[in-house]
């Protein structure tokens, strides 16, 4: 038995710190640059990716032999999702918003050239839908909920998700000629938010800011309702629609310790 009650969860915590490591712009990494990464050994920086690597948390390539994300955290991924994942993460923000604002709010995520809403809840005023706004998909060139993700992504991103595939037209609001949606997407972050009536929806108007993860776009959120509404209190609308978008960047930041750590004594 050791006698350092630190040391075990010392390395459980090293261990989540190398998962983490792997982000939206590093997705794969070598002992050498791990370890000059944390301050930590080689010989330990070897071992953490080695059992990481034995559970299939990653995967190594043989050629180079850097460390690549593997399929267990696909499945822990799925089960996450099976069991609420994202939808239950998400829920009491968006009934907050919703409550405070009086009109549906709804978080969505990019799936391909669409943006699928992850979760909604209703305002006082009422149901947006007589069913679940849940996995409803809003395509990337019509509406505020999209256009705030979209708009925050760079211009080459931008095209090769959206342009060059036929844009479907919902009502005489939509835009389909890509210059013109161009134009609309260069102002999100400049503006910060975007507004739009009746581009998807006829009925409804939306307000909508992107929800941003460690200066990435991850998503957006946004309030639906009556034309009227939206437009009459829009600025006052705005105050908790920001705050609750920046309450769920920070709900979805993992927690990762940046930089180089002292060097300690192998464990």
């Amino acid at each position: 038995m050791t006698t350092d009650r630190g040391a075990p969860l010392k390395t459980a915590d090293r261990t989540l710190q190398v998962l983490l490591a792997f982000t939206h712009d590093r997705d794969e990494w070598g002992v050498t640059d791990l370890a000059a990464e944390f301050g930590w050994d080689k010989s330990v920086t070897q071992r953490l990716l080695a059992a990481l690597a034995h559970r299939r948390f990653l995967v190594s390539d043989a050629v180079t032999r850097r460390y690549r994300l593997g399929p267990a955290v696909w499945h822990m991924a799925t089960a996450w999702e099976r069991h609420g994942g994202m939808a239950g993460l998400v829920r009491p923000t968006l009934r907050e918003l919703a409550a405070e604002s009086g009109v549906t709010a709804l978080f969505a995520v990019p799936d391909g050239a669409h943006l699928r809403c992850v979760d909604s809840a209703d305002g006082t005023l009422g149901p947006l839908r007589t069913y679940r706004l849940a996995e409803e998909l809003y395509p990337g060139h019509a509406g505020a909920t999209s256009r705030a993700y979209f708009g925050m992504l760079a211009p080459g991103a931008r095209a090769a998700a959206l342009y060059g595939r036929p844009m479907a037209r919902f009502s005489e609001r939509t835009v389909t000629d890509p210059a013109q949606l161009e134009e609309l997407m260069c102002r999100v972050p400049v503006d910060g938010y975007v507004y739009s009536e009746g581009e998807y929806d006829p009925a409804t108007a939306g307000l909508a800011v992107p929800v941003v993860v460690r200066a990435q776009p991850v998503g957006s959120l946004t309030l639906v309702g009556p034309h009227r509404q939206l437009a009459d209190d829009r600025d006052e609308l705005l105050i908790p629609l920001r705050s609750a978008a920046e309450g769920l960047g920070e709900l979805l930041t993992p927690r990762r310790v940046r930089g180089r750590t002292p060097r300690t004594s192998r464990n």
